[in-house]
């Protein structure tokens, strides 16, 4: 296997481009993309409201945001690496990620028990992000191993359109909350929290009643061990997959930023906030299936420059004078397409330079330098944000873009011959 490999599918893979798109994908990709679906609509419920109740509920500042924003995207980060070892040593993804949607469900809990005290909010999401830690790689890791790498593309791409219709339907939720009780009310968070849990519980049951676990004999030739984790980074395709990654996650801001930013600019009333991850992952719910296909017929790098274009435009339309409703529609169009076109597709960058039995903590490895690269740039950007206020921040992010995409495609262009298995 070569490296042009993670930016193109092999051409004998016509046959199964042109079977159904379910029949090609398979049950068990669809099982797993259900639970993410119900998991996302307990997770993005609380997501779509914790930048509104940091800021307005406990008056937080741009700085104390951006470190409770970093701490929701990266401070478990490590925990990745964890849990995809572990699952890749004990052959048993499915209980691993169970185990992870246990730990998040039972997260929203601690919300509630949290009330004003920001290190106990803290502490409830530093447990909340080692559920999604743990989770995450056994979970894409059982998607890559479920299809043929030539419909890797499509299976990550139907994942994450399932995985956005919760991700759609949770923040409907919240704001249906919001608009009953009063967002000025804590008892409002208090209630969105509650119900988070309890859909989060029902992800849990479907996850084992439905999902399988893949089981494959381990090879006699490779161990699971230490050593051969760090082999892994000794190979060329996977040092450039984690740099890439590092690199494009230290130029993308928290969604918070962003929706906070359109919610000044527009001066929309703080019960509606929600709607605006509402009209981003419409976006990413429309086009997540078809960019992945997309992606395994013009190439996966090429899709994932395209989505970072998309972020680059988010954020210069956050730094124009352009308002009204057709910029806010514009500024979610563009950043919905960002996540459909990035989200699924790395990791189906991942799969054909990993081995099979370390698939998951190769996964792990990647998702891991990205959640750090998130936490520092939700950090910096917050901090940016207090010293310089959000238009030269936000300008400063949009330059960082632009910089990242071209060192990026630098790193993963392909060289004449190099291969990525030993």
């Amino acid at each position: 296997m070569y490296l042009s490999s993670i930016d193109r599918a092999p051409k004998d893979g016509a046959d199964t481009a042109l079977r159904p798109a379910f029949a090609a994908i398979g049950r068990n990709v669809l099982a797993l993309g259900a639970v993410s679906l119900i998991t996302d609509i307990s997770a993005e419920m609380v997501t779509a409201v914790l930048p509104l109740y940091f800021v307005l509920i406990l008056q937080m500042s741009p700085a104390a945001y951006g470190l409770m924003d970093g701490l929701y995207t990266g401070a478990t980060a490590l925990l990745r690496l964890v849990g995809g070892y572990v699952a890749d040593l004990t052959l048993r993804r499915k209980a691993v990620a169970a185990a992870g949607y246990g730990i998040s469900a039972l997260a929203k809990l601690g919300l509630v028990a949290a009330g004003s005290s920001v290190g106990a909010l803290g502490a409830v999401i530093v447990g909340d992000r080692t559920g999604k830690g743990l989770r995450s790689a056994p979970r894409d890791a059982l998607i890559s191993l479920s299809v043929p790498e030539t419909a890797l593309g499509r299976a990550f791409g139907l994942h994450r359109a399932m995985d956005s219709a919760g991700a759609f339907a949770g923040p409907l939720v919240a704001l249906g909350l919001l608009s009953l009780i009063g967002a000025a009310s804590p008892r409002a968070f208090d209630a969105i929290f509650i119900t988070s849990f309890c859909i989060a519980a029902l992800a849990v049951v479907v996850l084992l009643a439905f999902a399988r676990d893949h089981r494959a004999a381990r090879p006699t030739t490779r161990t699971v061990s230490p050593r051969a984790v760090g082999d892994l980074l000794r190979r060329r395709g996977v040092r450039r997959l984690a740099y890439a990654a590092g690199l494009l996650g230290l130029v993308t801001i928290g969604d918070g930023f962003v929706y906070l930013q359109l919610m000044h600019r527009q001066s929309v009333p703080a019960g509606w906030f929600p709607l605006f991850a509402v009209g981003t992952n419409l976006v990413y719910l429309l086009l997540a299936a078809p960019l992945g296909a997309l992606a395994d017929r013009i190439g996966r790098k090429a899709m994932l420059m395209c989505g970072y274009g998309m972020l680059f435009a988010v954020y210069v339309l956050l730094c124009s004078p352009l308002t009204g409703t057709a910029a806010t529609v514009l500024t979610l169009c563009c950043y919905g397409t960002f996540y459909a076109a990035t989200d699924g597709v790395l990791m189906a960058l991942a799969g054909p330079v990993l081995p099979p039995e370390l698939r998951t903590t190769g996964m792990a490895l990647v998702q891991t330098v990205q959640a750090l690269a998130y936490f520092g740039s939700s950090v910096a950007f917050g901090a940016a944000w207090s010293q310089w206020s959000a238009g030269p921040a936000t300008a400063a992010a949009a330059c960082a873009v632009l910089l990242a995409i071209a060192l990026t495609a630098g790193a993963l262009a392909r060289p004449r011959v190099e291969e990525v298995t030993v």
